[in-house]
């Protein structure tokens, strides 16, 4: 029932680098605490604002996974991408609040 640290890790760092070059961003402002955003999709994206507490649930670790494969840390969309179809991130973030 363990987690993986190094995906957190590099979710983090994902998050501190967008944060940082997004500064004036006046879209952070809706994230309320305890929450992150997320681009979705592999055209088109949309913007979802998932609980920081999916980022140790090994289905949303492998999305993760997944982005830094695509785009290592260099998101287009400023804040974590994660280029999967919109359907399946919705199937794993439902399963994820079954649980």
């Amino acid at each position: 029932m363990g987690f993986r640290l190094p995906a957190i890790l590099r979710a983090k760092q994902i998050l501190q680098r967008s944060s940082s070059a997004n500064q004036t961003a006046p879209i952070a402002m809706d994230v309320p605490k305890g929450y992150l955003a997320v681009y979705v999709g592999e055209k088109r994206k949309k913007r979802f604002v998932i609980p920081v507490s999916y980022l140790n649930k090994p289905s949303f670790q492998d999305l993760l996974i997944q982005a830094e494969e695509e785009f290592g840390y260099d998101h287009p969309m400023g804040g974590l991408t994660i280029p999967c179809r919109e359907n399946m991130f919705i199937d794993v973030i439902s399963c994820l609040n079954c649980s």
